[in-house]
Parts: structure tokens; C-alpha cells; sequence
């Protein structure tokens, strides 16, 4: 009896820490992960930075430039301290846009301006010169899109406009306020 036991003990034993291992390894795998914390480092940082839009012809026709981009790899997301784009699409108006900080999209064609957003139009034969005041601004280079969901102050000659959101096409040239707009005059223009 002794001999059959002694040949029997370890192999319980072993069978023993096969189910006990098994059963270890499915609490373990069906236990849900708490979600890993990803951290929003930069991956690269560029001082200076500056990026041109060339048309066919190899004119320039918007260029982008910040004190310092920041993109990051967890979202892929792009940052920009003190933004400025200029606009020089043949037939539009030339727009010069500038804010404290700013967020580009993915594929480069949205602007998010934040804080002390500032727009400025050059005056053309059809349209006079204005800037236009805001704390946000969404640019959408490609379709010469600029809108605000913000208070928006617009100053052209004789004429002070303010609005809560608006949307203002530079291809065609049309400003669009939606709400709470009110203007001025003073009886000045030229």
C-alpha cells in the first residue's frame, strides 16, 4: 500500500497545481483591466515653426506659423503658442489671423484659434479693410471658411458690428451674424 501511495502523492500533487494554475490563469484573464493611463506628453516640440500652402503655379497661398508647435502622439493632436495664417488666395481678400494659442486638426485644413483671436481683412475694389475681434475662431483654410459660436466685435470704416456667433466666407466675400447683433454708424465713409 505504501509503495502505491507514494507513487500516487505526486502526481495529486501535481494535478492539484495544474487545476490550481489553470484556474489562477482564467480569474486572471477574465478580471477586466483597469484602462491604462496615457500620459499627453509631446513627442516633438518646433520652435519657430512655420508651414506654406503653395497653389500649382508655386505661389504662396496660406502660410501658418507659431512661437512653438506641440504634438502630441496620444491623440495626435497638434498645439500652437501664438499662432498666425495668412490667407493670400488669388480673387480673395487677404486675411491676416492671429491668438494667443491655437489647435491645428489632423490633416492640417482646421485652425482653432483661442484668446485674444484677431482677424484682419485687407481692403479690396469690392470690399473695405475690417478686423474682427473674438475669443474663438474656427478656420477651415481649404473652403476660406472662418466661423465663431462666440461675441464677435467687427470694425470696418464708419461701421462697428458686434454679434454672438457668426460665419464669414472669403471666397464670396459674405458675413453671416446669428444672433444679438448690433451696429453702428458713424457717418464717415468714404
Amino acid at each position: 500500500m505504501r509503495f502505491i501511495s507514494a507513487r500516487l502523492f505526486p502526481l495529486l500533487l501535481m494535478l492539484t497545481l495544474a487545476l490550481l494554475s489553470f484556474w489562477l490563469d482564467r480569474l486572471v484573464r477574465e478580471e477586466p483591466q483597469p484602462p491604462a493611463k496615457r500620459r499627453h506628453d509631446p513627442d516633438y516640440m518646433v520652435e519657430g515653426f512655420t508651414m506654406v500652402e503653395y497653389s500649382r503655379a508655386g505661389m504662396p497661398v496660406s502660410t501658418l506659423s507659431a512661437a512653438k508647435m506641440l504634438h502630441f502622439p496620444d491623440d495626435d493632436s497638434t498645439d500652437l503658442l501664438a499662432p498666425r495664417a495668412v490667407q493670400t488666395r488669388p480673387a480673395e481678400s487677404r486675411l491676416t489671423l492671429s491668438a494667443d494659442r491655437g489647435t491645428l486638426s489632423q490633416d492640417g485644413n482646421e485652425i482653432l484659434l483661442y484668446d485674444n483671436v484677431l482677424m484682419l481683412r485687407e481692403a479690396t475694389a469690392a470690399l473695405p479693410g475690417s478686423e474682427l475681434r473674438t475669443s474663438f475662431l474656427h478656420v477651415v483654410s481649404q473652403r476660406s471658411l472662418v466661423r465663431s459660436d462666440r461675441e464677435v466685435q467687427i470694425t470696418e470704416q464708419g461701421r462697428r458690428l458686434s454679434a454672438h456667433g457668426m460665419e464669414y466666407d472669403n471666397q464670396t466675400g459674405q458675413l453671416i451674424l446669428h444672433a444679438q447683433v448690433r451696429g453702428a454708424y458713424d457717418g464717415k465713409l468714404k
